[in-house]
């Protein structure tokens, strides 16, 4: 029976731990803004995984007697024209963006790797006919094309979920092709063929992996533009329905009618928006020069 040396293994930990640590100190050094926006990204996120205990009330409870209060005391953001309290619903309206911004990445992602491996690997009819239909969708904005979606399937968090999805997918199909149609003539490749290795085999357990660092850009790039789809659509009454606070329709509600007399439930929502996506857009593009290889030295 093997003997397990502790002090060796505790030494190797904390050698992992310091090394981990000296990398990530080395990568904010180098990348100061990625590292500001890594920041912003994790406190939403930890503000969306942990909203029940960071949350000082209920997001829906109302009470018309602090109808309007202003910021402080009780109401650390106020409340708004019934009586809930801002900062608590901006802390649940995290949750809700962070589920659609993942939901409707992960499943556009997923579509568009399946579309982009076939079509790059395959060719022929199938990547004509594949490449046309990208084509029609990438010539809609996303927004539109999301508007069109919600509208059809109606305003609910599995709806908006696929009606951001659908629009993402042209571009993550597009990502993968282009590096398919580049990895598929390569000597591992070839070498694989030569033993006798399945056409999807090799696209799954050979092409796919070295496509994933492009895939990672571009997947924060569509975390921010889906947090802020879904923040549109809300506003336009299209997406998350009420009880469930949302970002987007926080502004909606309130924009029209008390910017003016109650500013604040204009501007918290609004800086919240704007910081996720600031968050993310400076995470993506330092994660595009970690992963380039031409930026390293």
């Amino acid at each position: 029976m093997a003997v397990i040396d502790h002090d060796a293994a505790l030494a190797k930990a904390g050698a992992n731990v310091s090394g981990f640590w000296s990398q990530a100190g080395f990568l904010a050094r180098r990348y100061p803004l990625g590292a500001v926006g890594a920041l912003l990204v994790l406190l939403f996120v930890l503000t969306a995984l942990f909203a029940n205990f960071i949350a000082p009330h209920d997001p829906l409870s109302t009470n018309s007697r602090a109808s309007l209060a202003l910021p402080g005391g009780t109401y650390w953001l106020g409340a708004d024209f019934m009586g809930r309290d801002m900062f608590s619903r901006i802390v649940f309206g995290a949750r809700i963006s962070l589920a659609v911004a993942v939901g409707a990445t992960l499943l556009g992602g997923i579509l568009g790797v399946a579309i982009g491996l076939m079509s790059g690997f395959l060719g022929g009819w199938f990547d004509l006919a594949t490449q046309r239909l990208m084509d029609i969708m990438q010539s809609l904005p996303l927004l539109v094309m999301a508007l069109v979606m919600a509208a059809s399937l109606g305003p609910s968090l599995q709806n908006t979920i696929i009606a951001i999805a659908i629009p993402l997918v042209p571009s993550v199909a597009r990502v993968v092709r282009s590096s398919t149609l580049s990895l598929r003539e390569q000597p591992f490749v070839e070498a694989a063929r030569a033993i006798g290795m399945g056409e999807m085999r090799i696209a799954v357990r050979h092409v796919l992996p070295n496509t994933l660092a492009p895939l990672i850009v571009l997947g924060t790039a569509q975390l921010g533009s889906a947090i802020l789809t879904e923040a549109s659509l809300s506003f336009l009454g299209l997406g998350i329905p009420e009880p469930y606070p949302s970002w987007g329709r926080m502004l909606s509600e309130s924009a029209a009618e008390y910017v003016r007399t109650a500013p604040w439930l204009v501007i918290f929502p609004g800086v919240a928006i704007s910081l996720t996506v600031f968050g993310t857009n400076l995470l993506g593009d330092a994660l595009r020069d970690i992963l380039d290889p031409r930026q390293r030295t």
